[in-house]
């Protein structure tokens, strides 16, 4: 298995730059497919999970558009300005939980080749059965592995779920800012998406959610299972039981959004918004890349609807066996919630030094708050954001940007970034942070460093 190049370079960041060259050479005028997952990983000697993890990163930049059954298409759309494609924020590395997951794909490659037996099963059912037991809190808040569905990344996974309830095209409620990935996903399926504004505690409005599900004929919530993104604020534990009991009140289908919790600075708390709904209309959606990386695209959803067993093996996603055999074997030993200390502390780190370098240069013209956890700095400036001059003043660096109109598909936040450091060099961020100054300067005709 060729993982990892003799650089050091994980294998799925060489099959996309092969990809790029392929949108590259493609036709502006028409559809054009691009090699099938198996294509890929024979052709260019990898596995299935690393060419998924290639295809996933250029499908979260826009750049590629997956078609159920059909396969993967050069989004149209990619071929002009590049500043405008939704982008996420880069994952941090995790070279030592990448390097463990291989470690086991081979041994498990080594096993397979002295059985008959198949391994497609084993590998998503022991994975299934990893993530219930992961998620089971007592004998009143249990999960089994048929309550577990797997999908190759975000994105199929929401699709998939709103087709098996028949949800497409109804209302649905958000808390705002909300994850881009989900705000996707809604607006495919045609959903009608009304978005809650926070408070000023910094948790989505109960009042005006209740004023909604009691006017409006909402069929799904989506909220942060404990950590709102992309502020990278913890959930309190009293907005949790205020929350659970609305709920009560208005029973609709609750989607807890567990995508970033592993990435609170402190650890996830004990209590999460699933302890006080009921369990009936519970939906909990999570993703390992958070945890493990790129290699690790997988997301996983629990549910008790048996609906969802019967849409899932429908879809019949082709995931790679080997490597969900490997991440369960991960989870059961708890090798990735040894690595993941080390991972929050980074992350807070990286953000105290970020946010210093943005005060240093921007003083009172940026409004931020330290977060509790995640891997961005929520930031407000207080003028316009030249969108296309910031991607190009950050183009190649370590320092990365999100436009914050990116969290809503109301327009708001546009005068916000959602910003991420990946280096390693204090000089090299300060550099990043002064384009930034220049861009901002250039815009509104006054010295960066002044104050308005």
């Amino acid at each position: 298995m060729m993982e990892q190049s003799g650089s050091g370079e994980f294998a799925y960041r060489k099959v996309y730059r092969y990809l790029e060259a392929l949108i590259d050479q493609a036709p502006r005028s028409g559809p054009c497919r691009l090699p099938s997952l198996r294509v890929l990983a024979r052709r260019l000697r990898v596995s299935l999970a690393t060419v998924q993890s290639a295809y996933s990163l250029l499908e979260e930049e826009g750049r590629v558009q997956c078609l159920p059954r059909s396969g993967y298409y050069v989004q149209g759309a990619a071929k002009g300005d590049a500043a405008a494609m939704p982008r996420q924020a880069p994952l941090p590395t995790q070279p030592m939980l990448e390097r463990t997951l291989f470690t086991h794909e081979r041994r498990l490659a080594r096993q397979r080749s002295h059985s008959v037996a198949p391994w497609d099963a084993p590998g998503s059912a022991r994975l299934r059965n990893a993530v219930a037991e992961r998620y089971t809190r007592s004998s009143h808040q249990y999960w089994r592995a048929e309550d577990v569905q797997l999908a190759p990344d975000v994105q199929a996974l929401l699709e998939t779920l709103l087709a098996a309830l028949a949800l497409q095209g109804g209302t649905v409620v958000v808390h705002s800012p909300c994850c881009w990935q989900v705000l996707r996903a809604l607006a495919r399926a045609d959903m009608r998406v009304l978005e809650v504004p926070l408070d000023t505690r910094g948790n989505p409005d109960l009042r005006a959610l209740a004023r909604l599900l009691a006017s409006e004929p909402v069929c799904m919530l989506v909220m942060p299972s404990c950590l709102g993104m992309p502020q990278g604020r913890l959930v309190s534990l009293h907005y949790q039981q205020q929350l659970g009991q609305l709920l009560g009140q208005h029973p609709v289908w609750l989607l807890e959004n567990d995508l970033d919790s592993e990435h609170c600075y402190s650890g996830p708390p004990n209590t999460r918004l699933r302890d006080w709904v009921d369990p009936r209309w519970l939906l909990v959606m999570g993703a390992f890349d958070a945890a493990v990386g790129s290699e690790a695209p997988y997301a996983y959803l629990l549910g008790h609807d048996a609906g969802l067993t019967r849409a899932f093996a429908e879809r019949a996603f082709r995931l790679a066996p080997l490597r969900l055999q490997a991440l369960a074997h991960m989870l059961g030993k708890g090798e990735i919630e040894a690595q993941l200390v080390r991972l929050r502390t980074d992350l807070q780190k990286r953000m105290q030094c970020l946010a210093r370098e943005l005060q240093l240069q921007f003083g009172q013209r940026v409004v931020l708050e330290m977060p509790e956890g995640g891997r961005t700095l929520w930031v407000r400036f207080r003028q316009p954001l030249p969108w296309e001059g910031i991607a190009a003043a950050l183009a190649g660096s370590a320092l990365h940007a999100l436009p914050g109109e990116q969290f809503s598909l109301q327009g708001r936040y546009q005068q916000c970034l959602a910003m991420a450091w990946l280096g390693d060099h204090p000089g090299e961020l300060q550099q990043a942070v002064e384009r930034l100054a220049q861009v901002l300067e250039l815009r509104c005709g006054r010295p960066a460093g002044a104050t308005p």
